[in-house]
């Protein structure tokens, strides 16, 4: 029965892929596993119930051979070189119509050099975002497949099982071709940066500001998230605010050290946004925090000789907390707008075709970034598919316009107690920026002609147009 019967075959027994596979089985699927690192195959092995049709290898070879054709092979491996050389170690494997499915957090330029280089050879080759974590990946990711429309088909059932399910929908659908999975998948990551600095900047109010103890901060995020906020990323902030250190009997956060790391999705946001000319200055925030938050002996240093206003706030208590929920929720609103615009942009440039509603379906459960607000998403954008950005929908125009000056109050508050908000103010900075007629961008392109002769357009008439600034 071991031979050439299993539906999947996954390769790399980390975290994620353990526990994604043991998600499949739990839904009658046969499958096989391999690793490199032979005790992973053996965790497997111990994990794995007796109901399970899970038959792990310790050989590729073995592992290929338990496949049914066509074959089916999910890769659960590190990004970059990682996945390239699982690809050539198994291509000589596999026959034509055999499918590859990169599962990993691959950039996606790199999902479109492989795909072509599959075609090449008759195999196909999904590049599929995949989010939630280990307790996702147990039981019910948010799942981004992008690549050939007959692959997905051929493991639509599969993944459809598997993911989250939301209202009855599962959380996956196919999303467009070549690297439209990894696309969607690494705005979800940009916007997942954004929200965290988003919520850690009114965590530092709080603390720093009005003395919020961890006890305060778990019963407010845990009521917050009982209401608009409510989302994966408020609700753990509460139970991580709840969770003490067994070593030292303080909250568990206060001995973390404040110095951030980056896998990189954030910061490939940032540039094919850049790339694109679509401004997303609260995902850049979030990764220019991250890189000053890794300067922590520097901090340190700066922090006895560098002046400042005291961080303590002086006004109405509770007035500002409510100012500080308000705050945040623009603030949500404002990532997910800069997030699906570029979705938008970037589909348009690179044929994917995405449908933007059903990106905002599938972010819904599973993922990291799953909201009640996406709901309003998904209808707003179903019901307008040809918006060009949240803001120009009448009710996220109000829900923003009703809190901007709860946001405004937070951010001069925090400028005046030298507390950095740069999330929550580029945040506005977008909505005042999106809602100017004029912005002062007439004087950069004066001054770039001027030193440049890179020329300038005119409001009175069509072309290009050069001065000699200089007279003498």
């Amino acid at each position: 029965m071991e031979n050439k019967h299993c539906d999947l075959g996954l390769i790399g027994l980390g975290v994620m892929g353990r526990n994604f596979l043991l998600n499949l089985a739990d839904h009658g699927f046969s499958l096989t596993g391999y690793d490199l690192d032979l005790d992973k195959v053996k965790q497997l092995n111990k994990e794995k119930s007796d109901e399970h049709e899970i038959h792990p290898a310790e050989h590729l070879a073995d592992f290929v051979a338990k496949l049914r054709r066509p074959r089916a092979i999910m890769l659960l491996v590190p990004a970059g070189k990682p996945v390239d050389s699982v690809i050539e170690d198994i291509k000589p494997l596999l026959d034509q119509g055999d499918l590859i499915i990169d599962s990993g957090n691959s950039h996606f330029n790199d999902t479109d050099r492989r795909s072509e280089m599959l075609a090449g050879q008759g195999l196909l080759f999904m590049g599929t975002g995949m989010s939630g974590g280990e307790y996702g990946a147990r039981y019910g990711p948010s799942i981004m497949p992008g690549g050939t429309r007959e692959g997905y088909q051929r493991v639509e059932n599969m993944l459809s099982q598997a993911a989250a399910q939301v209202d009855g929908e599962p959380c996956v659908a196919y999303l467009g071709k070549g690297s439209a999975g990894h696309y969607v998948k690494m705005v979800h990551n940009g916007i997942e940066y954004g929200i965290m600095q988003l919520i850690a900047e009114t965590y530092d109010l709080l603390k720093r500001g009005l003395g919020f103890t961890a006890h305060d901060l778990q019963d407010l995020y845990r009521e917050w998230n009982s209401q608009e906020l409510a989302s994966y990323l408020v609700e753990i902030t509460s139970h991580i605010f709840a969770t003490g250190d067994e070593k030292t009997g303080e909250p568990l956060v206060e001995v973390i050290l404040d110095a951030a790391k980056q896998k990189g999705t954030g910061k490939w946001t940032e540039w094919d946004a850049t790339d694109l000319q679509v401004p997303t200055p609260t995902i850049d925030a979030a990764v220019a925090m991250r890189n000053l938050s890794g300067l922590k002996g520097e901090r340190q240093q700066a922090a006895e000789h560098l002046d400042g206003p005291s961080a303590t706030y002086g006004g109405d208590r509770q007035k500002f907390v409510g100012h500080l929920k308000d705050a945040l929720y623009s603030g949500m609103i404002l990532t997910y707008a800069q997030g699906m615009a570029l979705l938008r942009i970037a589909s348009k440039h690179y044929g994917y075709e995405l449908d933007l509603a059903t990106v905002a379906r599938i972010w819904r459960g599973g993922c990291i970034i799953r909201a009640a607000l996406l709901e309003d998403i998904r209808s707003v954008l179903s019901g307008s598919p040809n918006l060009p950005n949240l803001l120009m929908s009448r009710d996220f125009a109000q829900e923003v316009m009703g809190r901007q000056n709860q946001l405004r109050a937070v951010v001069s508050a925090a400028v005046q107690m030298g507390v950095p908000v740069p999330a929550l103010a580029e945040s506005l900075s977008y909505f005042d920026g999106y809602r100017s007629g004029r912005l002062p961008a007439n004087l950069i392109q004066a001054q770039r002609d001027y030193f440049g002769s890179h020329t300038y357009e005119r409001t009175d008439v069509q072309g290009t147009f050069h001065t000699q600034w200089r007279k003498d």
